[in-house]
């Protein structure tokens, strides 16, 4: 397959983007799908960020990220949430200090090696997710309040396609 660079224009963007585009041998990526695909990566990114802005509590994005993650694993090692979300140990030691601190989660000894530390999510760090994933949907909700019911009902089938998408591109 032979790969061709090809500057492609977003409209919106500033100036062109260098995409890595196929040459017609049906095997490639069409620029129709490389245009596509730069402005679905910059909607959601900008979408994202706007989301990451709705929050409670005055934690970071790092502090939120490690919360929700130790939440979802239940009682991660902080090896395993440095891992997960691809910061150093020394760095997550400090955001786990620092919700540690808040009351935001509590370390507990491993059961069955009482050298490892684990950290859980308190009662307190609960709330604090709740609240943020409340202010977001609330947020979102909002927005999709000003949109057409025609459009609604576009971004609810858009929104399963995005959600295979998501999941084919999990590790």
């Amino acid at each position: 397959m032979s790969r061709v660079s090809s500057p492609i224009d977003a409209g919106h963007l500033k100036g062109a983007m260098n995409v890595n585009v196929a040459a017609d041998d049906g095997e490639g990526i069409e620029r129709a799908e490389a245009e596509l695909a730069s402005r679905l990566r910059l909607a959601v990114t900008r979408l994202h960020r706007r989301l990451r802005q709705q929050s409670v509590g005055g934690l970071s994005p790092s502090q939120t990220a490690a919360l929700a993650s130790t939440e979802r694993l239940g009682s991660p090692t902080l090896g395993e949430l440095a891992s997960l979300e691809s910061v150093q140990p020394p760095s997550m030691t400090r955001i786990i200090a620092a919700l540690e601190k808040l009351g935001l989660v509590v370390r507990v000894v491993d059961p069955t090696d009482r050298r490892v530390a684990r950290v859980r999510v308190s009662e307190a760090g609960r709330k604090v997710l709740e609240q943020n994933r409340s202010l977001k949907n609330v947020f979102l909700a909002h927005q999709l309040h000003s949109l057409t019911s025609d459009e609604r009902d576009a971004l609810g089938g858009l929104t399963a396609l995005i959600e295979r998408l998501a999941e084919g591109l999990e590790p």
